[in-house]
């Protein structure tokens, strides 16, 4: 991060960033104020046309255009399943699924390239083989597409929803009902730009999420989810819109956490889909990270 204490008064922000960093042009310069890398006196500031004034400190961030490279790392690997069109893979937490920027390395996908040369290349090199993802974070079960054959037909289950993507979590109180379904917009937070939000209908992607409660703690609820779209953080922005946000998610969940978390208590346990070239259906299922069990060891049972 740089600095920077502003000598002018009445500017723009946008224009006395451009003032001070010459190589980055002024839309570079504007992406990076909307996406939350520049703050005012500590304060994240998104709007490229806010006024500075004589004295106001800045915090900034400016990415490099310069492109990323996916390279071969030799990084362990929890394969469930290989054969020449897949591989399911149960992701720890922690691990980011493919590079960008902050994260160039050490993600699954430079460990698909290290463990084989064939994925699919729809997605170009940065995403090879990556039909569908997970948040670093979460952990579980994701399908790769080792050739383009396969990635179209895992695409296609995935938007026909005949593919199921299912999830455990363990939210913070006891849901109202047992069961339902949450149907919303899902679009870019305006007040933090690392943050999605609900917004309203036609401003944002549709997102629609099942839910099931599996079993009651005090306090707490364990929980499954369906998705039936894959939008960015869905899960974690429906949790919190119903009410009870997931334990250990540092970014939706505002409540403390009594519990030694990494990240949140959000696993992809279940996935079902059709291999793309004998169409034969096929269950895949991970067990809980060891991390998250000791928590739920740790709770008392509620009726």
């Amino acid at each position: 991060m740089k600095n920077s204490i502003v000598k002018d008064d009445n500017i723009r922000l946008d224009v006395y960033l451009q003032s001070i960093e010459h190589e980055y042009t002024r839309s570079k310069i504007k992406s990076a104020i909307e996406l939350g890398s520049v703050s005012v006196n500590g304060r994240t500031e998104t709007k490229a046309g806010y006024k500075l004034r004589i004295g106001d400190q800045l915090e900034y961030e400016i990415i490099s255009d310069k492109p990323l490279q996916a390279t071969p790392q030799n990084i362990g690997l929890d394969i469930v399943y290989e054969d020449d069109d897949i591989i399911v893979i149960n992701k720890p937490q922690g691990m980011v699924v493919h590079p960008a920027v902050g994260n160039k390395e050490g993600t699954l996908v430079n460990a698909l390239l290290y463990h084989t040369g064939s994925l699919s290349s729809i997605n170009g090199e940065i995403r090879a083989g990556i039909v569908h993802r997970i948040d670093k974070d979460t952990s579980g079960l994701l399908v790769v597409a080792k050739n383009d054959y396969a990635h179209n037909a895992l695409a296609k289950q995935i938007a026909d929803k005949t593919c199921h993507r299912c999830y455990l979590a363990l939210l913070q109180g006891r849901l109202k009902q047992d069961s339902g379904e949450v149907i919303t917009s899902i679009g870019r937070d305006p007040r933090n730009r690392l943050r999605m939000a609900v917004v309203p209908s036609g401003t944002g992607k549709v997102a629609d999420t099942l839910y099931k409660a599996i079993k009651y703690y005090q306090g707490y609820t364990l929980c499954e989810f369906q998705l039936k779209t894959g939008r960015t953080h869905q899960i974690r922005v429906h949790s919190s819109y119903l009410g009870h946000p997931i334990v250990g998610d540092k970014l939706y969940n505002p409540n403390p956490c009594k519990f030694k978390l990494q990240g949140q208590l959000l696993h992809a346990y279940k996935l079902i889909l059709t291999h793309p070239k004998t169409g034969r259906i096929m269950t895949f299922e991970a067990p809980l990270p060891d991390y998250f069990n000791k928590v739920l060891s740790e709770l008392k049972e509620s009726e």
